[in-house]
């Protein structure tokens, strides 16, 4: 299945908070301190996306995206895919394409967090050649600040990015 991967447009974030705002909840409002997920609404989760809008690709029709990756660093940052969109091969292919960035941007070993207790994140990371390397304490962004909370690192080496031949002879 070819799946087109494309930068985010900002008419779309409101869209994009609400894939994500509902893949969230689903996902951690049972396995992360109420704390927090009194901290997810649809408001902060549409400022965030703002705020990050030239490192998010999404795929899906123009103004109806129905998945999103964000990449920070050398983190795989966040990746969202809509309910009635799972298995259909926009996850492999957003992953994929934050991987190959990451590699761009000349990150050698990338990593993730995932929430402790997301069993169906967690496999799907493993399924695309991520190892658990442990748990760690990360510091997540909320809209009053940072909220510290332990989270399972899952870490994947990159292989170097080698121009192909036609990147080498364009720079020429």
């Amino acid at each position: 299945m070819n799946v087109l991967v494309r930068p985010a447009r900002p008419a779309e974030i409101g869209h994009l908070a609400a894939v994500w705002h509902d893949g969230w909840h689903e996902a951690h409002a049972q396995i992360v301190p109420a704390e927090l997920t009194q901290l997810r609404t649809m408001d902060s989760f549409r400022i965030r996306l703002l705020k990050a809008l030239s490192d998010i690709r999404v795929v899906g029709a123009v103004d109806a995206p129905v998945g999103f990756c964000m990449v920070k660093e050398a983190e795989l940052y966040q990746l969202y895919v809509s309910t009635q969109s799972r298995g259909s091969g926009v996850a492999a292919a957003l992953i994929a394409e934050g991987e190959s960035r990451l590699r761009e941007g000349g990150v050698i070993t990338a990593w993730l967090a995932c929430a402790i207790g997301n069993e169906r994140a967690a496999k799907f990371y493993e399924k695309c050649g991520w190892c658990f390397v442990g748990t760690m304490d990360d510091q997540v962004e909320t809209s009053v600040g940072k909220f510290p909370l332990k989270v399972w690192r899952y870490e994947k080496r990159l292989a170097p990015h080698h121009p192909s031949q036609s990147e080498t002879n364009s720079r020429v």
